[in-house]
């Protein structure tokens, strides 16, 4: 009975073993300029920057709750937009395999070149190499809040809300 029982319980999971995995999004290589581009693209929303890296426990850590945010507030048009500061060369054997296993629906971005501070800089040039660091953003592209190192969500919530009710702003207006 006990091998009976056992080999049906094989057989139900056959097919997860032989269903694709999911495998995250491609994730594009940004210079400055192109980084600028990714957030007019977000006008009319309010974003939440997010600077990571796998190396960062921290960043690690709180990466689950801001897709919870993005999930909860993404019908009042709130977007998470992650940039990957790991180096560019890791890119295939370390950040490519990190977020097929552990954050496949992270749609994130990562630095093209060297220069850590390049991308960081569009939002912040006083940017002091912290990690974890974000930004929010308001609907007309203005930086309304730093949050640095490993925070609680409700702080990150906090800092989305005031401006989630703002009215969108004219594409002129839009400042990245």
């Amino acid at each position: 009975m006990m091998i009976r029982s056992g080999l049906i319980a094989l057989a139900l999971m056959l097919p997860l073993a032989a269903a694709p995995s999911i495998a995250a999004p491609p994730v594009p290589a940004l210079d400055a300029g192109q980084f600028r581009q990714v957030l007019r693209e977000q006008q009319g929303q309010v974003v939440l920057v997010n600077f990571w890296a796998t190396w960062c426990r921290a960043c690690l850590k709180e990466i689950p709750a801001l897709l919870d945010l993005e999930r909860q507030y993404h019908d009042r048009g709130f977007r998470l937009v992650a940039v990957s500061l790991d180096e560019p060369g890791d890119y295939a054997g370390v950040v490519a395999p990190f977020l097929d296993k552990w954050f496949p629906t992270l749609a994130t971005y990562r630095r093209a070149t060297a220069d850590m501070d390049g991308l960081v800089s569009v939002l912040d040039p006083a940017w002091n190499e912290l990690l974890p660091t974000s930004y929010v953003l308001d609907r007309a592209g203005a930086v309304r809040a730093r949050i640095q190192g490993g925070k609680p969500v409700e702080e990150f919530a906090a800092a989305i809300r005031p401006w989630l009710d703002q009215e969108p702003a004219p594409a002129a207006a839009y400042r990245p």
